[in-house]
């Protein structure tokens, strides 16, 4: 084997850190712009910003409604900015006794017991308080408790973790014995993992165990959340979309009014001794981190710009009439109008929130794949999953529709052909439990 040293010419991309800070910055929200905005003012001395007047600026936001999510979503439907009428976690539990076939003294003592329920749905109060409350007996508590202990969300009304928990696993694994004895008498032992205690405790395999440890992960331990403790965010959106009536057009604008602008310091540059190397090196650098900052915030306008503006363009059925009107459209679709690359639509779309006269939508919602119509024609996943929803809207209650049901409903009345894993896909994106959780009872 002979070793020889040669030359080689080859052409590499090297990602400079500019270049990746540049991505990043193209991905933040208007929000988190500002940020690190105020980071790089901190890191960066040759940099300074100027808070905007924004009583003199054409576009005055402040009248603008506000839009808010909760916090722990990882992503936003479209539907949820649709206004709807929620009946609140008490009225839903309260309606439930419209449905029974009690007096009207037993419905009273019932509706004390839900509004004394805790936060997670707990009946905290002891046997005594209730009876001296309510003036009643052993045989009524008892009964009162067990038709509340029957309402939905399975599992409401039980004492403690463990009452809740065994009225959920007889509800939902009515036969399984063991799982119900090991939440009546083996709970803790369950969450310490004595598995060998449990198998002698109950004479069953470790094998037994595992599989009924694997069911009980399966309940809920805070079936309901009647008083929300979670912090909301209130959306400023990033972009505006507004149709004007004079030139009958509608205009895109960022909703950037609060981003201060950024400036050279340059009264700081002139007590610095520029005649020393390392001085100088120093300002060289720093002035080229604030020269890439004002790039890369001018790059991320256009391109969001460029994308809205094809966007408006392609989805303007979308825009005059709302979700029912938005067409099929992919970010290469957008990119290759654009002359871009389909990452930088991806990073350039990410967090985003467009307010449009319909509501606020996260901006990647108005990208959908396309799903073919019997007819040949194009639809759109968002277009499928609302006419999902209005078929489980109109469906009879007592004998709601299944996953297969639905996928043939679509085939046979719009013409569109789905699996039922996709209706249940779905249907799960939308938060809509299964036919047998959306049974009401007669009764």
């Amino acid at each position: 084997m002979k070793l020889i040293l040669q030359q080689k010419q080859t052409m590499n991309l090297v990602m400079t850190t500019e270049l990746r800070q540049a991505i990043e910055l193209l991905q933040y929200s208007t929000y988190d712009l500002l940020q690190y905005i105020r980071e790089q003012e901190e890191e960066n001395p040759f940099i300074e910003l100027i808070e905007k007047d924004n009583d003199n600026f054409t576009m005055n936001y402040s009248g603008r409604k506000s839009y808010n999510r909760s916090s722990d979503s990882e992503e936003v439907d479209p539907l949820d900015f649709v206004s709807n009428d929620d009946e609140d976690i008490y009225d839903y539990i309260l309606g439930q006794l419209n449905w029974l076939k009690i007096d009207e003294e037993e419905k009273v003592l019932i509706e004390y017991l839900i509004l004394n329920l805790n936060e997670n749905g707990y009946l905290e109060m002891t046997n005594e308080e209730i009876k001296a409350e309510l003036n009643i007996d052993d045989k009524t508590l008892e009964r009162m408790i067990t038709i509340l202990q029957s309402f939905e969300p399975v599992g409401i009304g039980g004492r403690d973790l463990a009452e809740c928990l065994l009225i959920q696993a007889k509800h939902y694994y009515p036969d399984n014995e063991s799982v119900h004895q090991i939440i009546e008498d083996h709970l803790e032992d369950l969450a310490n993992r004595k598995w060998e205690h449990i198998c002698k405790s109950l004479n069953i395999s470790l094998k037994g165990v595992k599989q009924d440890y694997k069911l009980i992960q399966t309940l809920d331990p805070k079936p309901v959340t009647i008083v929300s403790n979670e912090r909301v965010d209130y959306l400023n959106p990033d972009i505006i979309v507004d149709f004007d009536e004079k030139t009958e057009n509608f205009q895109v604008y960022l909703n950037d009014d609060y981003i201060p602008n950024v400036r050279f310091n340059k009264d700081y540059l002139e007590g610095v001794d520029q005649t020393n190397k390392e001085v100088a090196k120093y300002v060289n650098e720093h002035y080229k981190r604030y020269q890439w900052l004002i790039n890369s915030i001018e790059q991320r306008r256009n391109t969001i710009l460029k994308i809205m503006k094809v966007l408006i363009t392609e989805q303007m059925e979308f825009f005059q009439s709302g979700l029912k009107a938005l067409k099929p459209l992919t970010l290469k679709d957008v990119a290759n109008k654009i002359e871009m690359h389909e990452s930088t639509v991806s990073r350039a779309t990410a967090n985003k929130v467009v307010q449009t006269p319909h509501g606020a939508y996260e901006l990647r919602k108005l990208f959908s794949t396309r799903l073919k119509q019997k007819s040949g024609e194009n639809t759109s996943q968002t277009t499928v999953k609302m006419m999902l929803k209005n078929i489980i809207d109109e469906e009879d209650k007592y004998k709601p529709l299944s996953d297969q049901k639905i996928a043939d409903l679509l085939k046979e009345e719009k013409g569109i052909k789905i699996s039922r894993r996709t209706v249940a896909k779905y249907r799960n994106e939308l938060n809509i439990p299964s036919s047998t959780r959306r049974r009401k009872i007669k009764v």
